[in-house]
């Protein structure tokens, strides 16, 4: 249990070199068009998100990733990791999530090596989208689903207001306040990811976030990549 807790506060943490400081996931629109100009706005975006957007997809796939990685079921792993480099609004989000899963899967392998990161690396050839990277390191290294999927939905909310907080700008209590206030839309995300019995039922419903994610592309002031 120590060590499966250490693991992930490393993984998750904002320090880890995988990039994620320089990705909004479309915030970044979001407040330039005036859908987030406070905590209570950011708390309502990221609840949606959450609930009915890339929370609800990255879940679902994060635990179908693991419980193939789990069972050793590698060509279940392999068409799920497919389905995670496919399933993107827009360019920006799939350079988003392959780039940061990319940049984990290889530092991982650098730091807490183990057989099947290399061959996933070598059988994906390092292309991976971040929740079945880190899914699947979660799963090799012997971490259970629940608590590795919760960090990670955790760790996405936080980076993301984190995003917010140097855009909108808010200040860092809000940024705290507004993560507390999000406890309950991760842990429902965690259940909603759990009870998903087949990826063909999950899908998204923000036009709105893929409607920011497009804009972005062409916006002419740009602090983030996504």
């Amino acid at each position: 249990m120590a060590e499966a807790l250490y693991r992930l506060m490393a993984w998750l943490s904002p320090a880890y070199p995988i990039g994620g400081f320089s990705y909004s996931h479309g915030i970044e629109t979001a407040v330039e068009e005036g859908f987030i100009v406070d905590r209570a706005s950011l708390v309502a975006w990221l609840q949606t998100v959450l609930a009915a957007g890339t929370g609800r997809v990255d879940g679902a796939l994060f635990a179908a990733a693991w419980r193939a990685a789990d069972t050793k079921d590698w060509h279940a792993f392999d068409t799920t990791a497919e389905r995670a480099a496919a399933w993107r609004g827009t360019s920006e989000m799939a350079l988003e999530a392959r780039q940061q899963g990319g940049s984990f899967l290889s530092i991982t392998r650098t730091a807490w090596p183990h057989p099947d990161l290399d061959a996933a690396h070598q059988r994906l050839d390092g292309e991976i989208a971040l929740p079945v990277a880190v899914a699947l390191a979660a799963a090799a290294h012997g971490i259970a689903l629940p608590a590795a999927l919760e960090a990670y939905l955790h760790a996405f909310t936080a980076n993301l207001i984190s995003a917010a907080v140097r855009t909108v700008p808010l200040g860092q209590s809000d940024g705290q306040i507004a993560l507390a206030s999000l406890e309950g839309a991760v842990r429902h995300a965690l259940e909603a990811a759990l009870a998903v019995a087949d990826l063909d039922e999950v899908g998204t419903s923000t036009p709105l976030l893929d409607w920011c994610s497009l804009r972005h592309e062409t916006q002419y002031t740009r602090l983030f990549r996504s």
